[in-house]
């Protein structure tokens, strides 16, 4: 999938492009996407956020962030970060969609591709991903695609100037 595009039926995962701006604003400009992830993803979500997103995405050698494609448009992102040291054979995966694109299975079609990709080429024995407790919807996602819930980690994370709980699912190879 380097550089490549898989097909999903109706969606695929393709690499960023420079004309993805315009539709990445479209679809990561919304708050309910926003209270589902880190601080770190930005929120209104500009155009500038998105050209410096697509360039560190494309300087990425080997690829590990694709944007998620239906007819051409990018309507949402998934990535995965190889951790370090020696927790280097594991892999946090992130995931966001457009809020158009929910509950249509896009989403499971896409964690199973990348995790396929990611057991293909890096040398990993597991990928996880951590869930704020309010985001049932990625839980089911996560399960669907073949993740089991491993751990609660108990007031875990801050969002919103709420404190909760992150439950962590995980893919063995």
């Amino acid at each position: 999938m380097t550089k490549a595009e898989t097909n999903l039926q109706d969606s695929k995962l393709r690499s960023w492009q420079d004309g993805d701006a315009g539709s990445l604003v479209a679809n990561a400009n919304n708050e309910k996407i926003w209270d589902n992830l880190r601080d770190v993803f930005p929120y209104p979500y500009k155009k500038k956020d998105a050209k410096k997103w697509i360039t560190a995405a494309a300087a990425e050698n080997p690829q590990t962030n694709f944007a998620i494609a239906v007819n051409g448009k990018a309507v949402g992102g998934i990535g995965i970060e190889v951790l370090p040291d020696v927790y280097r054979v594991s892999a946090e995966l992130g995931y966001w969609l457009g809020e158009p694109f929910w509950n249509k299975g896009i989403m499971t079609k896409s964690i199973i591709t990348i995790t396929k990709y990611a057991f293909e080429n890096f040398e990993i024995s597991r990928i996880f991903a951590g869930v704020f407790e309010w985001n049932k919807a990625s839980m089911r996602v996560l399960e669907k695609a073949g993740f089991e819930y491993e751990a609660r980690l108990q007031k875990s994370i801050i969002k919103n100037g709420d404190i909760g709980d992150q439950y962590i699912y995980s893919l063995l190879k």
